[in-house]
């Protein structure tokens, strides 16, 4: 064993780490304990002392370990504890700990260096159900056709050590471990290469707000949770009160973990509206700026994404502006807007939404409350983000949260027609945001989304029975609630990637490969400007103007036939897309230019959108 004094314990990584010489060395917070062990389970069982230093940290260095080699931490009562920054769990949240070397493998994405945001479009998955074998390696047969599909980013929902094997995975507790079920360390970094190959970049949801309700042990070893503020899930976790520096520095480093250890491309942070700081210095502006250091080591592009509900243009305006810098952020009230269009609901939160004009302010400028009151909070809402690229918003017609916190989990095709499901997929799209498809959204997958876990603490269980029967109460969904905790819950939301294969799913997904073609080819997230008309109280006009040429993208939300009236365009216009075509299984095509001229009208088929860009005359410039 190596003398602890030897080495700086605050430059090393946090939990169990391979040193250059070959030694490994243990690293542990934990200011509350006066004397810990590290307890090696094998090759050998046995006791090491740990070394405490006057910022609470222990250290213990040991010269040679075995690869896979076990271990907790004994407390001072006879405890053995799990290693809060494990980096595996392969006996699940209660058992030892594993020692890993992330950096052993031979990675092959040398030469990648990531996609700019703005030509970004995002396919949110979860890698427990996208397969029949949920693992991190099945997910790698179907890399390909996301990438012919013309995905850009695979985003994985938490992968963090969780209870049992299924789990959403905002109930981990083990953040800098991938869940054992799913493969563990190696195969992420498999997935992520992989990815990489194909052109693919991946993006990772982390949870920075809270951790899951059991197996949580952080508590154990020092002042990770504060009772001053209370978040959904309790305490919430303590980033601005004493000892939050170590706090702090527990999650940057996990980020950085993630995005050099495993290459990921981007960070997704869960519900930034619950993470309580109110130092002058905030988390998330301290984060980004750690992120922005090593993307530039790297060479990479890194991407930082909050999801937050607060419409704050803070997340993602610059820090000389007084933001937090992050580069971007969810818009929740894109999808409001859409789906209470589409659906005609009007509960819970859909009830501040439901006109045209809340989606034409959105498109406008990235969210639609601005300071104006909203019914459902009973108060006003939000700032306004006016000046902020469009590349700064990440927008879907469905998600994981929107589609599996409805009561029965349906997706969108089990509320809408193909028709709806079309124009749900032009908006997004063709929207001047970064559009993000939610597993199985591209062929119209049937099978719902449900909530599932598979918590070992019966109590806790019929907690969350109860908390899901209660939450629906405001939305008026009368579907019985699936039990989460009941394996057929989790089977029921298995994609089935055969409907591919069949009608209408064939024809929708070709509709979105197109869909998805025409947009890098108009290159739509990266223009600078649009005009959004109201030309009705149904028909909504998206219209681009520059050395390319007029483009103009008309939606009608009606569930009827609609002649708005339009800007004076005379000329000849070029049809590239008609959702109404028949190839789409529509009620009827357009020929392939349309010659606008006064009065200026042209009739659209409910439920549809339609792509026209300008015929440039023969001699006439580009």
């Amino acid at each position: 064993m190596t003398t602890p004094s030897l080495v700086r314990v605050q430059s090393l990584p946090l939990g169990a780490s391979r040193l250059s010489g070959g030694e490994w060395a243990f690293s542990l917070w934990a200011p509350l304990l006066e004397r810990v062990n590290v307890h090696l389970l094998d090759p050998r069982d046995h006791l090491i002392q740990m070394e405490k230093d006057e910022r609470g940290y222990h250290l213990a260095v040991v010269e040679e370990l075995a690869a896979g080699t076990r271990y907790f931490y004994r407390l001072e009562d006879g405890r053995d504890l799990p290693d809060p920054a494990s980096r595996f769990q392969p006996e699940g949240i209660h058992g030892p700990s594993e020692v890993v070397d992330t950096g052993a493998f031979q990675w092959s994405d040398q030469e990648w260096t990531g996609i700019a945001l703005e030509r970004s479009i995002f396919y949110e998955l979860h890698v427990g159900t996208y397969t029949p074998e949920g693992s991190f390696d099945a997910v790698i047969a179907h890399l390909s056709q996301l990438a012919e599909l013309g995905i850009t980013t695979i985003e994985l929902m938490p992968v963090a050590q969780f209870p049992g094997s299924r789990n959403w995975g905002y109930d981990g507790v083990f953040p800098f471990a991938p869940q054992n079920s799913y493969g563990g360390p190696e195969a992420l970094q498999r997935l992520v290469n992989a990815a990489h190959q194909r052109g693919l970049a991946v993006a990772l949801d982390v949870v920075y707000n809270h951790l899951g309700p059991e197996g949580n042990y952080l508590g154990e070893y020092g002042p990770y949770f504060t009772d001053r503020y209370q978040g959904p899930w309790g305490k919430a976790v303590n980033f601005d009160g004493a000892a939050s520096d170590e706090v702090r520095r527990y999650f940057i480093d996990n980020a950085l973990y993630w995005l050099e250890e495993y290459h990921f491309d981007a960070l997704r942070l869960d519900a930034v509206h619950c993470i309580f700081d109110f130092s002058a210095l905030h988390l998330l502006a301290e984060l980004k700026s750690s992120v922005d250091i090593l993307a530039t080591r790297l060479g990479r592009k890194i991407h930082v994404i909050a999801e937050s509900d607060l419409n704050d243009s803070r997340l993602i305006l610059p820090g000389e502006r007084g933001g937090y810098g992050l580069d971007g952020q969810w818009s929740d009230d894109f999808h409001h807007s859409v789906h209470t269009l589409l659906t005609k609901e009007r509960k819970g939160y859909y009830e501040d939404f439901g006109t045209l004009s809340h989606l034409a302010e959105t498109l406008r400028d990235g969210w639609y409350y601005r300071g104006q009151y909203s019914r459902h909070r009973k108060r006003r809402h939000g700032n306004s983000p006016h000046g902020i690229s469009s590349s700064h918003f990440v927008v879907c017609s469905q998600n994981h949260d929107q589609v599996g916190n409805r009561a029965a989990g349906e997706r969108l095709s089990a509320l809408v027609d193909s028709e709806g499901l079309k124009l749900a997929a032009g908006v997004t799209l063709l929207s001047p945001f970064v559009p993000l498809l939610f597993m199985g959204e591209e062929y119209g997958e049937t099978a719902p989304f449900q909530y599932f876990i598979s918590h070992l603490d019966a109590g806790l269980v019929e907690a969350v029975r109860r908390g899901r029967r209660e939450e629906f109460s405001a939305f008026g969904w009368e579907e019985a609630v699936p039990d989460p905790q009941d394996e057929a819950t989790f089977q029921r939301s298995q994609l089935r990637h055969p409907q591919k294969q069949e009608e209408p799913h064939a024809t929708m997904l070709r509709f979105y490969r197109e869909l998805i073609e025409l947009r890098k080819e108009l290159d739509l997230g990266a223009s600078s400007y649009w005009h959004v008309w109201e030309c009705s109280s149904s028909v909504l006009l998206l219209f681009r103007e520059d050395k390319t040429g007029r483009l103009a993208i008309i939606f009608n939300f009606a569930d009827k036939k609609a002649s708005p009236e339009l800007p004076e365009w005379e000329g000849l216009w070029k049809v590239r897309l008609s959702s109404a075509e028949t190839k789409w299984r529509g009620a009827g095509s357009l020929t392939e230019q349309v010659k606008l001229s006064k009065p200026f009208r042209l009739d659209l088929h409910p439920h549809s959108f339609l792509v026209l860009q300008e015929s440039i005359s023969e001699g006439e410039p580009a």
